[in-house]
Parts: structure tokens; sequence; C-alpha cells
């Protein structure tokens, strides 16, 4: 499946643009098969034809031949697979063809001195015959010299892009007359792009040599094409499917692919999935290479294959029989071939579907042998391998051997290996590869010494810290009922256990009845004697329950979890105790002794893992605090922790939400966004994914993107529960975003759950941030905010009066609430808009700050006070332009305008001119008092707008109706559109950022080099 955009090439795309607009020059643009070169030639076709399709380049770097510009011409020719035996000049053959097409024999023979075009009679017959059999050192340099004027004589005409493609199939001709046009290239505004394969250039291959002569030359760039990032993988998946791919399928891509584009397009199944063997096109392609190679080099990659993409020396001698110096020669033609590269004391396949394929080709007996030889070597000399990864090799080998006891034994032995170093995932599937193989093997539980159940467990465990939720519940759910049937013993202990388990697994998916769970476990747990085991699932209790069912259950768990800790004198179980207990009654306002406690307690046990929930605590409370500087760098701290304990995945990007959102409240919203890439590249959880959607939205809302902030919006909704963090900051989103739209139903409506659902826990902190756009809705619906048919803001208010106000950053939500909702009262007051910003300020949160400097301004000029609002929005205006928050820039630099404010003012210091008023013979605030026509405004409307009298409107669409000409209001709006002096009008209303108008591409530098040449033919 193809993809219908270019991915990730932007950076390559542009270096061609900038070598046009400074040719005349050369690009030679290299790269492995299947990196894109082609896709990236006829992307830039595209950018040469324009967005019409007509050939050209803008002068002054427009793209599309605009008035005045001059044609810019392709001509594309490729090499053939034929080598040396081939026929000479192909490409040159192909253009000149091409060209013979467009403009006729007669044309070409017009730009050749004397019209003498019979020297190109080695290209193409049409020309006429060669004036001798072979060609002659003379007419060989008469040939070079015609194909060179025939380039400089079109460039005068306009730019002129020659394009060759295959370079390393080219024939030793085609490459003397590169060489010779690349040297002698004059003024004259030509690009010459060579493209070739980077893996076909062995060694001894001609062409390195023409490349290391170019390259020093000071007009010839060379472009490297490398393989794709994740991200671009994604990107590409996203466009082949036409929906955003799973985490877990790009990470399966790009895997295999190995950021390959050809490689990627050719894996993906139409239903989004990758087969299970190569396509067979592909397998031919990455096969070809290989068959090349003599048969015993092809034996030796066979045998090769069988170790993964990469192999020890040592560990190949071992398993193909042949000595050091043998293996040696018999794999030097595949290194020669760049099928292997040599990696250290080892080899590489230069791709690892290159060895995917070839293992593909092995017979099922050759198969089978291969892989029990690798066991049998292992086995012999255990130093083949490092020993952290014995116990895995031998379980891969032994199960592709078909050895289900071998296989099983090691597996279970490289479970403890990978579970000490952290590897859960790579445990996992260790554990897992346990319990399929258990029923092949009748005396499984004696080889390894633990019984099929508690196998089970410790997958489920293990499921957990590698975040494989759905897996884990499965496996807990079955070791539950192998559990029933077992009686005595420790039961009631393991299934608390398991309970506690998928209790939490299922919260982390959002699946109803983990509450009921974690109830279970407590109770299937003894008061008496005290244990570490109720202490713990008391905590777990409190923890989670209290997000969804309030806190008096919650507090009652959390203290008898803490009252057992003490008494059994279990300091990891006490910091678990006092860390719910502090996640039970948040309070900003307090310090931090409840966290201090429970840190000295972890620092007693000796723990490590508490810590990191320590750091999550912290962080979240340091933000909501309005500490974000130390919320950032907790958080940071906490996600480089998850790592070294394993668990990036899924405690790290939780950790990842608390370390962007203060990154977010502080402005630096491009470091936010790298966060949120990282941590959704990882594929989170659920519940873990809401978050990071929501604050990468908000970014992009800010910033003017509704598209992306949609996009961001639809996969945040997934998870609407009854849990305030995720669900009030998702309805945050919907609320800003329907306002920016002009949907103002839609944005009042978006609250009422916020409404409905008080006393959450962590309530103040999430529901504030709401009731603002609320407010904001209603002030832009008047008398038509109404929900179930009552006015809404009473009940907004309402709402705001039952919440606390804990903490600076809570004060500022509330003051910029309060200011909002007079606003929607009709009562706006500068001064409470300052005292919000004050507040901002104070907890240096800068798009807050500049969004009610705005404001205020607003209701600075509504009194009369122009200094004042001028200075506000001086202020709000260089930090909107800092953060590139372009909707909030365009309404100061509207409000600048339309109250004629200094120049200067606004972000852009626009004066109110626009292109075309000065045609149209209109004043600046005459196309201001225009802009306001077009929109269907009346006087009385237009003069409150731009703060002047009716009468002052009146007297200004009159001149306008006169300029031009014509008879009325409607006459002069639809001149105004069909000149497009306007972009559609931003949806407006109190609080609302303006929707920024869309960027078209940039357009291309083409003009440079032509301005260059005329310069210098004059």
């Amino acid at each position: 499946m193809l993809s219908p955009a270019l991915v990730g090439r932007s950076a390559e795309l542009e270096r061609l643009r900038e070598a046009l607009a400074d040719a005349p020059g050369a690009v030679l643009l290299g790269g492995e098969a299947g990196l894109g070169k082609t896709r990236l030639i006829r992307e830039f076709a595209a950018v040469l034809r324009g967005p019409d399709g007509a050939a050209g380049v803008g002068e002054g770097g427009g793209e599309g031949g605009g008035a005045g510009a001059a044609p810019a011409r392709l001509l594309m020719g490729g090499c053939l697979e034929l080598g040396s035996d081939g026929l000479p000049f192909t490409p040159f053959t192909a253009v000149l063809r091409e060209l013979v097409r467009d403009i006729g024999i007669d044309g070409v023979a017009e730009l050749l001195p004397r019209g003498d075009a019979s020297g190109l009679a080695r290209l193409l017959p049409e020309f006429g015959e060669p004036e001798t059999e072979t060609a002659t050192g003379e007419e060989r340099a008469r040939l070079f010299e015609l194909v060179l004027t025939l380039l400089e004589r079109l460039a005068e005409r306009g730019p002129v892009v020659l394009v060759v493609e295959d370079a390393h199939w080219a024939d030793r001709s085609t490459r003397d007359l590169l060489a010779f046009l690349i040297r002698n290239l004059g003024g004259a505004p030509v690009l010459i792009v060579i493209t070739y394969r980077t893996d076909e250039l062995h060694r001894t291959h001609p062409l390195r040599r023409l490349l290391a002569e170019l390259d020093r030359l000071e007009h010839v760039r060379r472009v490297e094409l490398t393989r794709l990032s994740r991200a671009a993988v994604a990107e590409l998946a996203a466009g082949i499917l036409g929906h955003e791919p799973s985490a877990r399928l790009v990470d399966a891509v790009h895997a295999r692919s190995e950021g390959n584009p050809l490689f990627v397009e050719a894996l993906l199944d139409s239903d989004g999935s990758l087969p299970s063997e190569l396509p067979e096109s592909l397998r031919d392609l990455l096969l070809v290479g290989v068959q090349r190679l003599p048969e015993e080099t092809q034996e030796v990659l066979r045998d090769a294959s069988g170790g993964g993409t990469r192999i020890e020396h040592a560990l190949l001698a071992a398993v193909s029989g042949l000595d050091d110096a043998r293996l040696t020669r018999v794999l030097r033609p595949a290194v020669a071939a760049n099928v292997l590269v040599v990696d250290g004391d080892g080899y590489a396949f230069r791709h690892a579907l290159i060895r995917e394929a070839i293992h593909e080709d092995l017979l099922p007996g050759e198969h089978t042998r291969l892989h029990a030889r690798y066991a049998e070597a292992l086995e012999n000399d255990p130093g083949l391998v490092p020993s952290g990864r014995l116990w895995v090799e031998l379980s891969h080998h032994w199960y592709w051997a078909h050895d289900a006891t071998w296989a099983l034994v090691s597996a279970w032995r490289a479970a403890d290996d990978t579970r000490r170093a952290a590897a859960y995932a790579e445990c996992l599937s260790m554990l897992s590869r346990v319990l399929e193989l258990w029923d092949r093997v009748p005396d499984a539980a004696e080889r390894i010494g633990v019984g099929h159940v508690e196998v089970m467990e410790q997958a489920v465990a293990t499921a957990e810290l590698a975040g494989e939720y759905e897996l884990g519940i499965k496996l807990a759910t079955a070791a539950l009922r192998d559990l029933d049937a077992e009686q005595g013993g420790d039961g009631a202990v393991r299934r608390a256990r398991l309970l506690e388990l998928r209790g939490r697994m299922s919260y982390e998916l959002a699946r109803p009845g983990f509450i009921e769970d974690l109830r279970e476990a407590v109770r299937l747990l003894p008061t008496d004697p005290p244990s570490a085991d109720r202490a713990r699932a008391l905590a777990t209790l409190a923890r989670y329950g209290r997000l969804l069912h309030g806190t008096e259950e919650a507090s009652r768990a959390a203290e008898e979890s803490l009252a057992i800790a003490r008494r059994i004198g279990d300091p990891v179980a006490e910091a678990q105790a006092l860390l719910t207990m502090t996640c039970v009654t948040f309070d900003y306002s307090d310090d931090e002794t409840v966290l201090e406690e429970a840190e000295r307690a972890v620092r007693r046990a000796g723990a490590t893992g508490p810590l990191l929930q320590i750091e999550v605590t912290r962080s979240h409370f340091l933000e909501g605090a309005g500490r974000h500087e130390e919320a950032a760098e907790v958080a940071r701290r906490g996600i480089a922790r998850a790592g070294e304990l394993g668990i990036a995945r899924t405690m790290g990007t939780f950790l990842a939400i608390n370390l962007a959102e203060p990154l977010v409240s502080l402005g630096r919203w491009d470091e936010a966004l790298t966060v949120l890439r990282q941590a959704l590249d990882q594929d989170p959880p659920l519940t873990i994914r809401t978050s990071l959607f929501v604050l990468a939205g908000e970014i992009a809302l800010a910033r003017g993107d509704l598209d992306e902030a949609e996009a961001k919006l639809a996969p945040a909704r997934e998870v609407m529960w009854r849990k305030a963090q995720d669900l009030f900051a998702t309805l945050r989103l919907q609320a800003k975003l329907r306002l920016a739209q002009g949907r103002y139903r839609e944005a009042l409506e978006s609250v009422v759950p916020v409404l409905e659902h008080a006393g959450l826990p962590d309530d103040a902190r999430y529901a504030w941030p709401v009731l603002t756009p609320a407010a904001a809705a209603c002030a832009a619906l008047g008398d038509d905010a109404l929900l179930s048919g009552e006015p809404a803001l009473p009940l907004i208010e309402a709402r705001a009066a039952g919440l606390a106000v804990q903490g600076p950053a809570q004060r500022a939500e509330r003051l910029t609430f309060l200011a909002q909702a007079a606003c929607a009262r009709g009562a706006a007051d500068p001064a409470a808009w300052d005292e919000a910003a004050a507040a901002w300020e104070a907890v240096k949160r800068p798009y807050p700050l500049a969004e009610t400097l705005t404001r205020a301004a607003e209701a600075a000029l509504a009194r009369g006070d122009r200094d004042g609002a001028a200075e506000r929005l001086r202020r709000a205006a260089e930090l909107a332009a800092r953060l590139r928050a372009r909707p909030l820039s365009d309404r100061i630099d509207d409000l600048v305008r339309r109250a004629r404010l200094p120049r200067g003012t606004g972000a852009a210091g626009s004066d109110g001119s626009a292109p075309g008023a000065s045609a149209l013979g209109l004043t600046p605030r005459e196309l201001e008092v225009l802009r306001h026509v077009a929109q269907g405004r009346s006087n009385r409307e237009i003069a409150e707008a731009l703060f002047i009298s009716a009468k002052t409107a009146s007297v200004h669409v009159s001149n306008i109706l006169g300029k031009l000409g014509v008879a009325s209001r409607g006459e002069a709006a639809a001149t105004a559109h069909r000149l497009g002096l306007f972009a559609p009008p931003p949806p407006s209303g109190p609080a609302t950022p303006a929707d920024a108008p869309r960027n078209g591409t940039g357009g291309l530098e083409g003009g440079h080099g032509r301005r260059a040449y005329a310069a210098r033919r004059a």
C-alpha cells in the first residue's frame, strides 16, 4: 500500500529548493534502496509545477509561476541496470527525446550554435546519422559541449532542473558527461540532481570515485537520505491506513522495516495488520543482492540468519563448522556487496528484513536443524553470547528446534534473568512461553520446581509491571479459577493478591468492577493477626477508590492501613499508607509534611520502588500549588528513576503528565510537546493517554491549530469516566475548542458533567478551569445561555461558590472566573481582570497572564482608558508572540487596529492597512469599517466595536460607498468579498480566542539563481 504523502523528507526537499535558488549547481542524492529518492524527486517536481499544475517558479520565492515568473523546466532520465555493457548516454537520450516531444526538433536546433543539431545524433536518431561509427575524441568533446549549451540556452528562458536517476547503474560515458556538465556550469540557473543507491556502491564501484571528486566542488551539495524515525513511520502508516495506527503497530512496523519507507508500505496490510510472512515482492527485492553471491557465501548467510540481525564471528564459526580463516574468506563477498556489515567482533545484516527473507527461505527441515545446531553450540560453549542473554537464546533456539522440554526449562531460567534486569516485557514473554509449553511437558512442575498456578501468578505481576494489562487481567482470571480448584494452604492470601492486581489493571483500562476486586481482596485478608498484605491491600483500595467513589471509604482504609503498618513495623507499608492519605485529601495550601514523613519511612526501609510513588505525588502536589519549576524537576527525576526500574511505559509515562503539565504552565510548550510525544510513543495505558492527549490538544488550540486540537480531543474522550483529573480536563479542552470554533451552545453543554459531579477528589483544582470557559459561553449566548431551560450562569456561579480555593494557582483561577462571570452579566471591570492578571503573574503562568491582560485592555477601552489599554496590550503581545499563540496575537492586533492605538502596541505593530486598501482609495480606518460592513454589522455595532460614535461610523460608511462606487452596504460587502480583502471572520465572543487563519505552504525560493544569472549576463 502506498502513502498518499511524502513523509519525513521536508528537510531534504528544502535542500533541493535551496539548491535551485542558488543555481547553478548540483545535488548528489544518495540513499539505500527504498528510502524514497524517486518519491522525493516527484515531490520536488510537483513543487516546480506549482499548485495549478503549470510548471514554473515564481520570482522571489513564489510557487506556481505568478506574474512575471519564468517557467522552470524539469528534465528527467534514468540509468538502466545494464552496467558498462549497456547503451551509452541512456539518461541523456531519454531527456532529449522528451525535449523533442515538447518543443520539436527545430526547437532544439534553435537553441544550438548555428542551428546545427547533428552533433546530437549519437543521443537520438531523429538528428541524423553519426559522422563515424565510433566516436572520436573530437566528436565526443563536441557532443559534451552541445549538451552543455543546450542546458544553458534553455535556462535563459527559466531555471532548468536535470535529474539523472540510478547513477549506480550509469555507464562510463554517462558518468563522464555528468562530470563534464557539473564542472563546466557557467552562470545559467541549471541544477543537476544525481540519485544513486548507497547500498549498491561496493568498495570498487566506479561511481564512488566520481562522487568523491564532485563532492569537493564548491557548488555541489551532498544529500544522504536516512531511515525514518519512529514518529515519521507513525505518520507514514497513518497516511497509508487512513487513520491513526496504534502505538504497538507502529513499534512493530518500525522494528521490522527499520524506518525504510518502501518496506513500511510493503509490510502494512490493508486491515492495518502486519503479515506473518514477508510479501513475495518484498522478499524478491531483498534477496536480489544475496542471490548474486557465491553459493558457499549464501550457505553461510543461511546459517547466520538463524542467529538474529547481528551475530558474533565466534558463534557463526561454531554453527557453520568453518575455521576463522575460511569463514572470513567466505563472508568477504557478502561484506563487499553490503549484504553484511562488520560490527565489532561480529557481523550485522544491512537490514533486518534481509535476514528475515533468508531465514524464511529455509526449508522446514533446514530450519529445525539450524536452530538445534545453535542450541547445541551455546550449550557446549556458553561464552559465545553474553551471560545475561544465554537462557533467552537457548529458549529461542530449542523452541524453534521443536524441543519443548528444553525450551520450557530455558524460558523459566530466562524469566529469572530478565526479571533481575528489569526487562519486564521480555520476562513476560518468557513466562508466556512456559505457560504455552506446559501441557507439552508432562513433568513440567518437577523440571522447574514450581506449579502452574505460581507461574501464572508471576506472569500476572510481570504483566502489570510491563503495562500489558489486557493479558494480565486474562491471566489473573485464569489463575483465580485454578485457585478455586485448590484447597487449603495460603489460598486466601494468594487470591487477595491476584484480585488486587486485577483490580489495579482493570482501573488502568477504565474497566468496571475494579473497585469490587479491591474490596474483595481486603475482605479476604484477616484483621488478626495484622499483616503487610492487608495493609497494602487497604492502601490500594484507598488510593484507587477515592478517585471515583469519594473520600469517606478511602480515608477509613488509609487510616487502617497506616495503623497496621506501624503496628507491625513495616516502613514500606507505612510509606504507602502515608502517601495514600496525602492523595485522599490534597490541600495545596498545606506544606509537604506528610510527603516528607513518607519519604523518611521509605528510606528507612531501603526501598526504591515507593520512592517513585513519592515523586509522582510530590510533583502532582507542587504543580497544583503553583510551584511549576519544582514540579517539573521532581517529575523529570521520577521519569529517570522509572527507566532504571524498567517501568518507563507505565509509571514513566504517568510522570510524563506531571512533567508536561508544569511545562505547559510555564509556557515551555515545545519542550512539553516533546515530552508528550515521547510518552505516547511508548503506548501507555488508556487512562494515562487521556491526559497526554488533552495537554497536547490545549497547546494546539492555543497556537491556532483547531484541527490538531480536535484530533487530540477525540481519543481523550475515550475515557469519559468520573475521575476529575481526566473527565474535567477533557471537558475543559472541549469547551475551549468549541468556543474557538464559535459553537457556543456546545461549549456550554460541555460543562454539564462538571456541574453534576461535585465533591470528587481534587474537585477544585480541575473544576475552576472549566467554569471560566462556561461563563465565556454564557457571555457569547446572552439570554440564550440556558441549561435544561434554566439560565445557565446562576447554575455555574452556584457550583463555583461551593468550591474551595487552595493555594495561589486556584486563587488565580477563581479571580479569572469572577472577572469572566461579571462580563457575562454585562459588568466588565478592568480592575477585576487586572487582579486576575496579577495572580497569574505571581505563579509565572504566561499564557493566562496574556489572556487576562487582553481582557483588561478591552474593559479599559470600553471605559475610555486608551493609555492603560495600550500598556496592557503591549505586555500581552510580547507574551503571545513568545509563546507563538497566534489566535491571541491576532486578537490583540485586531483590538489595536479597531481602537487605533499607537503603532507598535500589538504583536505585529500593524497600522491597520491591508493589501488593496490604497488601490481602492480607502484609509485604514475606512477599511476597518468596511470589514465590519462585510460582516453584516449595523452602524451602532460598528461604533461599539471600534470605540467611535454611531454618527462617525455613518460618515465612514457613506465615504466607503462613494469611493467604491456602490449604492448600498450589501454591494460594498460583496465588493470586499469579491476582492478578497478580508479573511473569513473569526468566531467572536467574550474570552474566545480568534481562529487563526491557516498558513499556506511556503513558496519555492526560485528567483536567486535567475537574478544572479541575469546580472552576470548583463
